[in-house]
């Protein structure tokens, strides 16, 4: 079985997506593929929540020096 990395779940969820929105599937695989979707897009979240809260911004301090201060999303986007 293929290690479960961030890229293997996002290509299943690719997979699911492209399979639902072919439409051919009978409503009981339809069920199951769209709980599997939501299970693996919930992970993935999750996933992409733990590497934002490692995510660290190296700053120059006058003297400088190298500091580590956290990632802000919202500071970024500006």
């Amino acid at each position: 079985m293929a290690e479960k990395t961030f890229e293997n779940q996002m290509e299943r969820l690719e997979e699911i997506v492209r399979l639902l929105e072919k439409g051919e599937a009978p409503l009981n695989e339809s069920m199951k593929l769209f709980e599997e979707g939501t299970k693996l897009s919930a992970a993935l979240g999750r996933l992409l929540d733990k590497a934002e809260q490692k995510v660290t911004v190296m700053q120059e301090t006058a003297q400088g020096e190298l500091t580590e201060h956290p990632f802000d999303a919202e500071e970024a986007a500006k």
